[in-house]
């Protein structure tokens, strides 16, 4: 079984950074390509970016340049860098892995959601 724990929102002022951290475990060998979702109050999730498995990244226009993905498969962890932040980042933020298996089967997860809030 696979879990994934999201971790690090919070109450954010503009300008300043969080690092969204999702991480999994379980019975899988490795993160193979990641996104980042977000939903904000009243408005349709949205992808802010995404990691191929081959580690091309592409990013929302609205957050490129503040925003970096990153996976690190030694802690099995996938993350979200939000630096220079506006009261517009203000969501819920959700991680989507897939997950490789030892029988080389990709599995796609969604994290529980953690609440990034972006206010002075």
């Amino acid at each position: 079984q696979v879990q994934l724990v999201e971790s690090g929102g919070g109450l954010a002022q503009p300008g300043g950074s969080l690092r969204l951290s999702c991480a999994a475990s379980g019975s899988f060998f490795r993160i193979n390509a990641v996104g980042w979702y977000r939903q904000a109050p009243g408005k349709e999730r949205e992808l802010v970016a995404s990691m191929t498995s081959g580690g091309t990244t592409t990013y929302a226009d609205s957050v490129k340049g503040r925003f970096t993905i990153s996976r690190d498969n030694a802690r099995k962890t996938a993350y979200l860098q939000m630096n220079s932040l506006k009261p517009e980042d203000t969501a819920v933020y959700y991680c989507t892995p897939d997950l490789i298996d030892l029988g080389g089967h990709e599995q796609g997860f969604w994290g529980q959601g953690t609440q990034v809030t972006v206010s002075s």
